[in-house]
Parts: C-alpha cells; structure tokens; sequence
C-alpha cells in the first residue's frame, strides 16, 4: 500500500505569531486527516527541501522588513550561488506572511520567499497570503480564506492527502486532541520566589528561578535567552510631560546590580515585567489551582520534537511563581483557539454555543468585536464564561506567554557608566465600550519607586539604529519617544568631541505642544550653545515640530522641508540619515519628504531621488526603527 504523503509545515517567528498561525493551519490540516510535520525553520535542514512534496512556509516580517533570527541560516542557503533554476523542481508550496501594513516594508520577507522559491523550480500550491496586524480582525481576516483555497488546491494536486476529501472533518472532540504539554506536581519545603529580593545575593535564585519558568514555558525562547542578561534596580523615575497633560511620558534610569552589560547607543534593552498579584491571584483562584503547588512542566513526546526531553530534568518551580513569570494572564487577549478548546470544557449549554460560534470563521468578526477590540484578558474571558473549567496542561498551552517588552535605550554609556536609561510612553486608552485599559509594561514601570528594592530582569539586544562613528555627518528624526535613542547619541557625540573632531548633527523633533509634551528641552537646547554637538557653529542644528501650537498641523517632515538646503547639504556630504518612532504613518512621510528635498535640491527627477534613496539604504546610510 502506498504511504501517505506528508504536509510539511515550517515558520519563523519572532514574536510567536507566526507559530500561533502555523499551529492552526496543522490543526486544521490534521482535523481534514491530512498528515502533517511542523517544525521551526531552524530545526529543519533545508538541503532536504527538494525531497518535500508540499511544503507550507507560515513566515513573519520584523522591524522594517527583516527575517526572523530563527530563518537567517534557513534563508542564507536558499541564497547560495550554486543552486540551480530547478533545485526544487516538483516541489509544491505555499506561504502565508504575517506583517503589518503600518510599516514600508509590509510583509517583506513572505513576498521574496516566495519568488525565491519561485525561482528554485518549486510550483505555487495557491497565491501567498498575507496577514495584517492592521486588519480589524487580525491575521486571522486572511489566514481563514487562504487555507480554505489550500485544501481544495492541495486535493487536486494529491487526493492522497485527504483521507476523506479536504471538506470532512473529525468530529469536534476528538479533533482538539492531546495537551501539548504535562505537568507533574511535586511535594517540596516552600521557597520566596518573587521578583522583590532584600539582597542582592538571592538574585541567584531568582534568575534561576526565571530560566527554569521560561525553559518550561509554551512560549518558543531560544533556550540562551531564558535566563537575564542582568538584573537592573530602578533609581530614577522622572515625568516628563505636564501633570495634567493626557499623557505621560516618563524617563528611567536604572543601575546594574547582578552585573555591567556592555552596551551601545541604538541597542535595546527588554524588561520582565511584573503582573499584579492580585490578578494573578484571581486567575490561579479561577481556575481552582493550588498556589503553593509545586510543578514541572514537560512537552508531550512527539515524533520529530526536537524539545521533547528539553525539561527532563527541569527543577520544580512554584505555581503560583509559574503563571506570573511565563502566563500572561491580565493583560494579553487570547487567540481564537483558546475559545474553541474552552468550548470543549464549557457546561452551561449558552456558553458551549457562544463559544463554538466564536471559534468559528462565521463568528470572527464578533469574536473581534468581544476579544480583540475591547483586549479582553484571559482572567475577563474565564470569568465570563463560569462553567468553563481547564485543566493546566491547556492552560500553559494556551494562554499567551508573558513577554518581556523591548525599549530603545536613551543614555550613552560613555556618559553614564553602570547605567542604562529609558524613555516610556505610559500606554493607556478607552475601548469601544468605555472600558479603561493601560499598557502592561509601561504601567508597571511608572508606579515603581525607586526607594523600593525591586530587581528588573533585563535582556540587551542589538538594534536597528547601528552606532555610527564621530565621523559620520548625522541626519535625526524623531518626533515623540522616538527621541529616545538620540538622546543617547547626542550624548555620545558630545563625550567624542572633547578628544575628536566629530562630524555636525541635525535633529528633527516633534511634539504636539512647547507647554505639554517638550521631552528632554533643556538637555537638547544645552546642545545647540556653547559649541554643542547641535549647535550651528558646529554645522548642526535642532529644529522642532509642536504639531498642536497653531491652526494648521506642523510635523517633523515639515520641518525638513523648511530646511531642505541644509538637509541635501549634508546628505552631499555621505551624512547618514536615523529615524524612529511611531510606525503608522510617521517613516513614509519622512522618506516622502526626503525624496522630494533630494528632487528640489538636486534638480533630479523624483524617480532618480527614490534610486539615490534606495542606494543609501543599500550602503547601510538610511536606518529605521519604528514601533506600533
């Protein structure tokens, strides 16, 4: 009898997006009897890949159009010279991007994988599709019709795939399966393990205590990156917007207490952030578990799981210090799935409908409007559905990992030794129902006194703003916190001026007014007297946009436009060019304004502006990093 063929499922994520996506199109394959291999793109050897007779490539985008670090190598060998135009010649595949329409570069790396395979010989199975975080429901908008046209096309290209036809599916309770994962409880003397330590030596047990929660979390760490590159202790916490302004805007400053990171200015630094422990609380209560339990978490075995013995010898952690450290419980939504599995645990016969409606494609767009729209927690879900009750093992599944958030930092360590600064925007907001909703992150991070002993665990990462040599003639760009990581450049420059000959800066800030929202004013007017590394003496210059102090709206790009010689005059002089911030609209209507500044400057037609563009980009001169 002949084997069944195999569907071969690979992603590469950044975030845990692109897993979540790709987990659910093996699920939906599997629900169809299709029989099915997922695997991150780094635990899959692609020399094998022209031996695959269909492959499913679920991929993400990252900043401004980069490749996850999990597919780096995985994308190395597919550009390699010596391949030939049919290396994949009767391969079938298919690829499903996620990405953000907010930024240039949208769902860059899904769009020349595909060519790129295209180019190899392999044969398209359906158009790639393309999720935007932008769409009111998500990835999901796009990710549901797309696999819908998957299954019919992968059934005309192979029946065999189907054991019933792409249109049957397994019956609803058999068809969620198994846990992924098995938690084993253990009878042990109770230990502290919160992040508050009174000394600095039982930071030792609370970074293992961290690694060892990470390393048995559903989230996909790289297992170098479970446990803190440091602890930091906060000294600083400073406002810098206006009291009663709408927003607040805060500078931190932290110290190294565990050990010095070496670090340089456009890197960026991510905090763990603490949950409220009444929150955490309510959920465990809930969700009617013992907090003083203590539990090992191990993936099920499964046939090519590279993790399966990963925890074999995993030291046990309590519950209760589990779910603050790895299970977002109060503050991220939870995916659609969570909803389905929810259903299969719900008594109430109202609540298994409203639940199976939900999880299903006619019920996205209202499952939107309850979930995502108003950020409904996992603890709000749970609580309005009562007769839900799910085991643990479902639980560490499926709700959404407790992610360290990532800051550009906005001090020089040059100029500030055994230091590390941050500039937050405290995130908050009104849903659609005039429900109050704050960032998780930010909010923690402004209600934190300095007096008090807290140790931040704290992972450094290269950016996208490379530090540049003094040398280098600057252009800056960054209105709101996108200032953040030039304050660490200018103080910088400012350090290498007293023993080089620096090259001129000129920065472009924006706020919405002089009076409210000036973030860092005398640090940037002390830089344009005396000599400074702003000032015009020096060939430099600081130029502010207060979008909100006259009639007509003024923003940072037109403030280049106001001062476009000056602009092409150092762009004529190799100057390379540095924006962040806010990734909507903010990136484009900066290199807008660069392309016609170029074209009015240099008397160039608009299209030879955008090639001049696009070689600077080239030769490393045009850096972004935005945020949503």
């Amino acid at each position: 009898m002949e084997e069944r063929p195999k569907l071969l499922i690979l992603y590469a994520t950044q975030t845990g997006n692109a897993l979540d996506a790709a987990e659910q199109v093996a699920r939906e394959a599997d629900r169809r009897g299709c029989s099915v291999k997922l695997l991150s793109v780094d635990e899959y050897d692609a020399v094998s890949l022209p031996h695959e007779s269909a492959v499913v490539f679920v991929v993400s985008t990252t900043g401004q159009g980069d490749t996850p670090d999990s597919m780096k190598g995985f994308w190395k060998i597919l550009l390699q010279r010596n391949l030939v135009q049919n290396w994949l010649e009767g391969v079938h595949y298919a690829v499903f991007g996620l990405g953000d329409s907010g930024y240039q570069k949208y769902n860059f790396v899904a769009k020349k994988l595909d060519r790129r395979l295209s180019d190899l010989g392999a044969v398209a199975i359906v158009e790639r599709g393309l999720g935007d975080d932008q769409h009111p429901s998500g990835y999901e908008a796009a990710l549901d019709p797309w696999m819908t046209s998957l299954w019919d096309m992968l059934n005309k290209i192979n029946p065999k795939f189907f054991s019933n036809g792409p249109d049957y599916i397994i019956p609803s309770k058999q068809s969620i399966g198994q846990p992924k994962f098995h938690i084993t409880y253990h009878v042990m003397a109770k230990t502290n393990s919160q992040f508050s330590c009174n000394l600095v030596s039982d930071l030792k047990c609370t970074e293992m205590q961290i690694a060892t929660a990470r390393s048995m979390s559903a989230a996909k760490f790289s297992r170098d990156r479970n446990r803190p590159d440091c602890f930091l202790k906060l000294v600083k916490n400073q406002p810098l917007t206006k009291e009663d302004y709408g927003r607040d805007v805060r500078h931190f400053e932290f110290e190294f207490v565990s050990s010095v990171v070496e670090y340089e200015v456009g890197d960026n630094v991510e905090v763990l952030p603490g949950q409220d422990p009444a929150l955490v609380d309510a959920f465990i209560q809930r969700c009617n578990l013992d907090p003083e339990a203590f539990i090992t978490v191990h993936l099920v075995e499964r046939e090519n799981d590279l993790d399966a013995h990963a925890n074999a010898t995993a030291v046990p952690v309590k519950l209760k210090s589990f779910v603050s450290m790895t299970m977002d419980v109060a503050s991220a939504s939870p995916r659609r799935y969570f909803f389905e599995v929810m259903s299969y645990f719900a008594t109430a016969t109202h609540e298994k409908e409203r639940l199976h409606y939900f999880a299903s494609p006619e019920g996205r767009d209202d499952l939107y409007q309850y979930n995502q729209k108003e950020r409904r927690t996992v603890l709000e879900v749970l609580e309005d559905f009562p007769s839900v009750q799910m085991p643990l093992e479902w639980l560490v599944q499926l709700v959404p990992p407790l992610k360290a958030r990532a800051f550009s930092i906005s001090s020089s360590p040059a100029a500030h030794p055994n230091q590390v600064h941050l500039t937050v925007n405290v995130v908050s907001w009104t849903t659609s129902f005039k429900r109050k909703r704050s960032g998780l992150c930010s909010t923690w991070l402004s209600k934190l006194d300095p007096k008090q002993c807290i140790y931040i665990p704290a992972w450094f990462n290269k950016g996208s703003l490379p530090p540049p040599p003094p040398s280098l003639p600057l252009i800056l760009v960054g209105p709101g916190t996108g200032c953040a990581p030039f304050h660490g450049f200018v103080e910088e420059r400012a350090i290498q001026s007293r023993t080089h000959e620096t090259a001129p800066v000129i920065f472009f800030f924006g706020c919405q007014n002089e009076e409210n929202d000036y973030l860092y004013r005398d640090f940037w007017l002390s830089h344009t007297q005396n000599g400074g590394v702003l000032s015009e003496t020096k060939g430099g210059g600081f130029f502010v946009a207060f979008s909100r102090d006259q009639p007509q709206k003024v923003y940072v790009q037109h403030k280049m436009r106001e001062h476009s010689h000056m602009v092409w005059s150092l762009l004529s002089e190799g100057a390379a060019v540095y924006v962040a911030g806010s990734s909507t609209k903010m990136p484009s209507d900066v290199l807008s304004a660069f392309e016609e500044i170029i074209s009015k400057e240099s008397g160039l037609p608009k299209e030879s502006a955008v090639r001049w563009l696009r070689a600077l980009e080239r030769a490393g001169k045009y850096h972004v990093e935005a945020w949503s």
